[in-house]
C-alpha cells in the first residue's frame, strides 16, 4: 500500500517509475522545511532563556541585580507583575518595544501560550522577544535572540540515509472521546494531553503500538523512544507526526521524519517526554541522528 500512495505521489510529478527517489525526495524536502524554521529568527535555536516568575513584582533586565537577569536586551528592560495566572510587563521609561508586532507602549496584560495565541513582547531593536508561558501551573519567561550562538553557530543535524522500509503503513485506533494520556516533561512537570488513539504498525514481522496525542491540529503527534537513544540519536527520544487517519482508519508512519525535541538543541526548552506507552523495543534506524551541539 504504501509504495501504491508513492506510486500515486510520482505520477503527479510525472515520474510514475522510481518511488524510492519520489519518497527521498520528499523527505529531503520535509528536512529542508524542518530545518528553515529550527533557524529561523524565532526558532527553536533562538532561545536563551526560561525564567520562571514568583507571585508579585520582579525587575528584567540584563544588568546584574534584575530579579530575571535577561541574556539580551537592555540593561532594564522592565518589570513584570504576577497576580495568580495573570501577568504584566511594565516597560522600563523610555523603552522602545513591540507587543503583538507593533510599537508598544505602557504595561501590556500578557497573555500565556496555555490561555491563546502568547503575547509576544519585542526588544532589542527586534532581534530579542520574550513570551509567557505557563507549565505545570506555573508561569515563566521564554525569552529569544536572533544572535543566540545556538543559531549563528549551527551547522546541521546529521540523519540516518533515508529508507523506504522505514514508511509504514498504519491502522489508526480511536480511544473514547475526551481521553488523555499523562506526559511528563523535562522540567519535572506532568501534563494531561488529549488522546485520541494509537497507530498501530507492523516492522520485521512485529507489531508496535505508538499513542498519539492531539496538539489542536488534528495531526498525530508521536512522542516515542526506541533503542537507538541515547547511542545513535538523542536520549530522551524523538518526535514524529503522522496524518490523520482517513476514512478507513489508515495513516502512514514514516520514520524518516523522525526528529530531535528541541530541548536536544539547548537547556531552555519545556520538551515532553515519552510515555511508558510509547517505548519501542526497536531499534530504529531512520530520521535524525543525535544533535552535536548544546544539549538539555
Amino acid at each position: 500500500m504504501a509504495v501504491m500512495a508513492m506510486t500515486t505521489i510520482l505520477a503527479a510529478c510525472g515520474n510514475a517509475s522510481d518511488p524510492v527517489a519520489a519518497h527521498k525526495a520528499s523527505v529531503e524536502a520535509w528536512s529542508a522545511d524542518r530545518i528553515a524554521r529550527l533557524t529561523a529568527p524565532n526558532g527553536w535555536l533562538s532561545l536563551v532563556g526560561l525564567h520562571w516568575l514568583q507571585e508579585g513584582e520582579q525587575s528584567v533586565g540584563s544588568a546584574g541585580g534584575n530579579d530575571v537577569l535577561l541574556a539580551a536586551g537592555p540593561n532594564q528592560l522592565g518589570k513584570v507583575v504576577v497576580a495568580g495566572k495573570q501577568a504584566t510587563f511594565v516597560p522600563a521609561d523610555g523603552l522602545q518595544f513591540t507587543a503583538y508586532g507593533k510599537p508598544g507602549s505602557g504595561s501590556v496584560a500578557l497573555v500565556a501560550d496555555s490561555q491563546g495565541e502568547p503575547t509576544v513582547i519585542g526588544f532589542a531593536n527586534g532581534s530579542a522577544s520574550l513570551v509567557l508561558i505557563e507549565r505545570g501551573g506555573r508561569l515563566a519567561l521564554r525569552v529569544r535572540d536572533a544572535n543566540a550562538v545556538t543559531r549563528t553557530g549551527f551547522k546541521g543535524i546529521a540523519r540516518y540515509p533515508v529508507d523506504i522500509g522505514w514508511r509504514l503503513d498504519a491502522r489508526f485506533e480511536p480511544h473514547e472521546p475526551g481521553k488523555t494520556l499523562p506526559i511528563a516533561s523535562v522540567i519535572n512537570t506532568l501534563d494531561d494531553m488529549a488522546n485520541p488513539g494509537a497507530v498501530v504498525f507492523e516492522k520485521d514481522g512485529r507489531t508496535f503500538r505508538l499513542e498519539a496525542v492531539d496538539e489542536g491540529d488534528g495531526r498525530l503527534f508521536l512522542i516515542f523512544a526506541d533503542r537507538s537513544n541515547g547511542r545513535e540519536t538523542y536520549g530522551a527520544g524523538r518526535f514524529l507526526y503522522a496524518a490523520p487517519a482517513d476514512a478507513n482508519g489508515h495513516t502512514v508512519v514514516d520514520f524518516n521524519e523522525s526528529y530531535n525535541p528541541p530541548c536536544a538543541m539547548n537547556a531552555f526548552s519545556t520538551c515532553p517526554l515519552p510515555p511508558p506507552e510509547n517505548r519501542l523495543d526497536l531499534l530504529v534506524n531512520a530520521g535524525e541522528l543525535k544533535y552535536e551541539g548544546l544539549s538539555h
